[in-house]
């Protein structure tokens, strides 16, 4: 689990990064840029983190093309932390 996380992490660091991208995330789960912290302490957040990403497609081949990372570990690591198999952010 502990992988998932740091996953989930490297996608809320590559967010912050992409400020277009996460203003849309912000917008999408409520959230203020100042509540993140916080928020990363309830157990949904990271599925939710991560089920952003794997709602849009281009999204998430961004991700994954400036990271290097494999979309499939990105659907795991969901799993992994509890995701339902519903990516609805």
């Amino acid at each position: 689990m502990a992988d998932a996380q740091e996953t989930a992490i490297a996608v809320l660091s590559w967010l912050a990064g992409e400020p277009e991208l996460l203003g849309r995330f912000l917008a999408l789960s409520g959230l203020e840029a100042h509540d993140l912290r916080a928020a990363a302490q309830d157990p949904g957040f990271f599925p939710g983190v991560l089920a952003f990403l794997m709602n849009h497609e281009p999204t998430l081949l961004a991700f994954c093309s400036a990271t290097g990372t494999r979309p499939e570990s990105i659907a795991r690591a969901f799993r992994e932390l509890g995701g339902d198999g519903e990516y609805t952010s």
